[in-house]
């Protein structure tokens, strides 16, 4: 059986040391558009908080795979289904940590499953869902719901950031080697006409939209940011972010103008100082 919940859920993952350079940094801020200095020149060099996301992958140089204990699932039927991130305290352009990891949970959406997996060190927590295709239906648990409707109002910000055609070959390099967002033979397996962007890129472009426009640049305010991936771009669309802001929590909502403003990012809340 590809998945064994029994097995998967609560095993420890191997754990891992961390370590990133303000090179790093400076890559991953050009991966998605940043020319900003404060973002783009060592000297007083900013963090934008999803960059925890790439720490893990940095030194990749090949696929991910989906092998864990209790799973064994085809790369090509999984897809990035939701990420969680809360900051424990600010990242350095120069770091070093220690990270645990685990298999959180997985839940039965019929057709379909979620595996969630935890990744934990001193500077942030990670809980990242994998959605796989036809691995349902084995009699487990939904899942809890994690619904962010915005209010019934017009939205207090509007923001537009534009992705270019090449910018997934860019993104790959900081170690996310998936064939999805580069072969297009390989999309096409996984049903889409063309390679698409990273999920994970499309994340932090969005964040980086808040933060330099809601957020007066302040990268550190960010204290949590979740989200639903509710749709894929392809690389060289814009991406259009409607926000609600409430006290210390935003919602958010980002669509894809060209294609009548197909979701892209829904459920999207980010919690401030």
């Amino acid at each position: 059986m590809p998945i064994d919940p029994a097995v998967a859920i609560g095993a420890p993952l191997p754990s891992r040391t961390l370590d990133w350079s303000e090179s790093d940094v400076l890559l991953y801020h050009l991966a998605l558009g940043a020319s900003e200095l404060p973002y783009v020149y060592e000297r007083d060099l900013v963090v934008l908080p999803t960059f925890a996301m790439v720490i893990p992958t940095l030194r990749d140089t090949q696929a991910p795979v989906l092998r864990m204990p209790g799973i064994d699932v085809d790369l090509v039927s999984a897809l990035h289904g939701r990420q969680e991130l809360v900051m424990h305290k600010p990242l350095p352009p120069n770091g070093s940590a220690v990270a645990t990891s685990r298999v959180a949970d997985v839940y039965d959406k019929g057709s379909a499953a979620i595996i969630v997996t935890e990744t934990e060190c001193e500077y942030f927590t990670s809980r990242i869902s994998i959605f796989v295709k036809g691995e349902g239906g084995f009699g487990g648990e939904r899942g809890p719901s994690t619904k962010a409707e915005p209010p019934d109002r017009a939205p207090d910000h509007e923001i537009v950031a534009r992705t270019w055609p090449e910018q997934a070959l860019l993104y790959r390099l900081l170690g996310d080697r998936n064939p999805l967002h580069v072969d297009p033979g390989f999309a096409a397996m996984a049903g889409f006409p063309r390679p698409i962007l990273h999920g994970l890129c499309t994340y932090g472009v969005v964040c980086k939209a808040v933060i330099d426009s809601v957020l007066g640049g302040e990268v550190n305010r960010v204290v949590s940011y979740s989200t639903r991936f509710a749709g894929v771009v392809f690389p060289g669309e814009t991406l259009r972010t409607q926000v609600w802001a409430d006290r210390d929590t935003l919602t958010l909502t980002t669509t894809v103008p060209e294609r009548d403003n197909a979701p892209a990012l829904s459920d999207t809340v980010i919690r401030t100082t």
